[in-house]
């Protein structure tokens, strides 16, 4: 193997484990937490959840055999099958993104108002839009035999090679895949998520109006604790751009190489480095380990969750080890203890 493919490889063995091991935690505390089973965002986050491990499963350990054997991973049908799923959870999770960007907006532009505007119905229904958006366009690609595996990208995904009898159908396919998808969400995502940033700097500006006025009226106040306001006031500036640039940026970074790389194709086949389709590849994966930190695992109810679960697991381990120990001291005392005459 070159040692560009032994980077790719690793890479995609790192994206597998933290994948597995981010996502399974979030479903761990999806069930743990009835909290968090009982909000709306929760059902997006569960959908994305799932679409991410079974990504991680079936799709990613198939690019791992495709870069060892430089070849097709299985049988044509084993293929198309993957070809399908990859299609059908990559589209189905760039939906959930934006699905979970419109909760966010409802929530911050109208909190009074949220819960009558965003329900779990609502949430059904929007999910259910994102299985039949992803379907129609998984399916139309496996009946018209447009997936197997694609040397490129050393995957089960959309070949163009398979489609050279109706190249112009294809190209329309694909245009129309990708911006119904990534355009689509990518616009949702900047749109959603600009006005929520709009609300935060509101609300910001109001806070730091009124911690300046209280800071002037309070004329004896220690300077240190005069410092300290002022830093929260600038980390509360940032805080919200920060999260935004996380949502925004994320998606772009993981999706944009990919999604470009395959409209120059259709244009220029044959003049793209395998090694940088294979890395668009690897990013696209990528997405599937940040999105459990990114959405759920960085917040303080997931994260609380989680520590209270480790602890209750910990301290019951700990509990079981120290009354075996103090069973095993009672066995050794009773063994060592002769009858008096």
């Amino acid at each position: 193997m070159h040692i560009a493919d032994i980077a790719v490889f690793l890479f995609v063995v790192v994206i597998i484990v933290v994948s597995l091991l981010s996502n399974v935690v979030v479903v761990i505390c999806f069930l743990y937490n009835p909290e968090i089973r009982k909000q709306v965002p929760g059902l997006f986050i569960l959908n994305l959840t799932f679409c991410n491990l079974f990504l991680t499963v079936s799709t990613m350990p198939l690019t791992l055999v495709g870069l060892i054997n430089k070849g097709n991973p299985g049988s044509s049908g084993f293929c198309q099958t993957v070809g399908f799923l990859d299609t059908f959870l990559t589209t189905n999770s760039m939906l959930s993104m934006g699905a979970l960007s419109i909760d966010r907006w409802v929530a911050v532009v109208f909190p009074l108002s949220y819960h009558s505007r965003i329900r779990h119905r609502d949430a059904v229904i929007a999910l259910a839009y994102t299985w039949l958006h992803s379907l129609s366009f998984s399916t139309v690609a496996t009946c018209l035999s447009w997936v197997g595996y694609h040397h490129l990208y050393a995957s089960c995904t959309l070949c163009n090679a398979r489609a050279s009898d109706t190249k112009t159908q294809f190209i329309i396919y694909t245009v129309v895949l990708h911006s119904l998808t990534f355009l689509m969400t990518l616009i949702v995502l900047c749109v959603t998520y600009l006005k929520v940033l709009k609300v935060a700097r509101f609300h910001c500006k109001r806070i730091d109006v009124i911690t300046m006025q209280t800071l002037l009226l309070l004329v004896d106040i220690h300077p240190s604790v005069r410092q300290r306001c002022l830093d929260e006031q600038r980390q509360r500036r940032q805080r919200a751009t920060k999260k935004i640039s996380t949502f925004i940026g994320t998606f772009v970074v993981c999706f944009a190489p990919y999604v470009i790389t395959r409209i120059v194709e259709l244009s220029t086949p044959g003049h793209i480095s395998p090694h940088w389709g294979v890395l668009s590849k690897c990013l696209a994966y990528s997405k599937a380990a940040c999105d459990p930190f990114v959405y759920s695992l960085l917040r303080n109810q997931y994260r609380k969750t989680f520590s209270d679960l480790a602890n209750k697991i910990l301290k019951r381990s700990s509990f079981n080890s120290s009354v075996r120990r103090v069973e095993n001291g009672r066995a050794t005392d009773t063994n060592n203890t002769k009858p008096t005459q």
